[in-house]
């Protein structure tokens, strides 16, 4: 699911988290494109620390249109050596009982911000997500 979703928007970066057991944490169950010296690092994410946790606790889309140059305060300083310029993380929303249960990640080399339909788009893809977690089918089919 996740190398479809990289072809469809263009990125060469993926994650997908899925919300830990109390609830406040996100852990990566899915990724795409990485660094390997980041990949502990991006393991488990507080909700409300880099792009990933604020998409969860804001409990919408956080994007990032060029990382390299502007962390904002919200991505962490690490996330620059990814060569990763524009990034967004959606939540991923469980209907039934409206809680976060993860986050979609995207990224792109190159600066991008994000369009009202991609963002629509890829909130789409979040919401079959939420089958996948309940089916734990996760991966990068």
């Amino acid at each position: 699911m996740l190398v479809s979703i990289l072809e469809e928007f263009g990125c060469q970066t993926g994650t997908i988290h899925q919300t830990g057991e109390s609830g406040n944490e996100l852990h990566l169950v899915a990724q795409i494109g990485l660094p390997e010296f980041l990949l502990e690092k991006v393991s488990i994410i507080p909700f409300g620390k880099g792009i990933a946790g604020a998409a969860a606790e804001r409990r919408e889309p956080v994007e990032l249109c060029n990382l390299q140059q502007d962390l904002g305060g919200i991505a962490k300083p690490d996330a620059q050596k990814t060569g990763v310029s524009g990034s967004i993380a959606v939540p991923v929303i469980q209907p039934l009982t409206g809680k976060v249960i993860g986050t979609l990640g995207i990224g792109k080399t190159t600066a991008h911000e994000f369009t009202p339909a991609e963002k629509r788009r890829l909130a789409e893809h979040a919401t079959a997500i939420v089958g996948i977690f309940q089916h734990k089918r996760i991966g990068h089919d």
